[in-house]
């Protein structure tokens, strides 16, 4: 099982902090009209029972955004993936499509509240460590060009860092090529549901991408 070590100062500014972690092979393809039906069902219940007024306030997204508050980075500014999730789908705008794989981990986001990262596994150089990122670090990320990571929290190998709650980085993005993938379920409050987001993460997977050889652990 792949090891993330948590560092000591990102543990000292968020205790309670755990990870829900995955690792598993996949077959996908661009769409399963199984799961297009389970992203509809949820994109309807999320319209028609948030207000962008509650996002902020639902206890998974509080809790990140608190985490961010007590690392130094601005929430409103940086908003995590799945808080800017939610908001897209309570105005309307639906959930992008972009392969089986990613719209699990998507769909997972918008029942649970969860920011998840997804990575291709062999484009990863262990070891791998969750923590701060430093003053004026960046990366380019997926969709929004180069980040500015510092003070987040964020994954990094020993290529540097790829990934974070806000965006993940193009260099271990999933392509039709990626065989392995490496999810990330992160829970910075310790209380939250977890190891239900991490049961459903793994039915999805063997329901619609063929998945075989999963493995998961929490790490804390």
């Amino acid at each position: 099982m792949v090891e993330i070590k948590i560092s000591d100062q990102l543990k000292f500014s968020c205790p309670s902090i755990r990870l829900g972690v995955i690792k598993a092979d996949v077959k996908y393809g661009q769409d399963n009209k199984f799961l297009g039906q389970e992203i509809e069902k949820t994109v309807y219940e999320v319209q028609n029972s948030l207000s962008q007024n509650q996002i902020a306030e639902l206890p998974v997204i509080r809790h990140t955004r608190d985490a961010y508050l007590a690392l130094g980075k601005e929430p409103a500014r940086y908003r995590c993936s799945a808080e800017a999730l939610l908001r897209r789908v309570v105005q309307g705008k639906g959930l992008y499509r972009i392969n089986n794989a990613v719209d699990i981990i998507n769909l997972i986001s918008l029942q649970f509240h969860f920011s998840i990262g997804c990575y291709d596994y062999h484009k990863l150089r262990e070891p791998i460590e969750f923590a701060i990122g430093k003053e004026n670090e960046n990366y380019q990320a997926i969709g929004r060009g180069i980040m500015n990571i510092a003070y987040l929290p964020v994954f990094r190998d020993s290529s540097g860092a790829f990934g974070s709650p806000t965006s993940d980085s193009e260099r271990t993005k999933l392509t039709v090529n990626t065989k392995d993938i490496l999810i990330v379920i992160i829970d910075f409050n310790g209380t939250d549901p977890l190891i239900e987001a991490m049961e459903k993460t793994l039915l999805y997977l063997k329901e619609f991408t063929d998945t075989g050889n999963a493995q998961c652990s929490v790490m804390v």
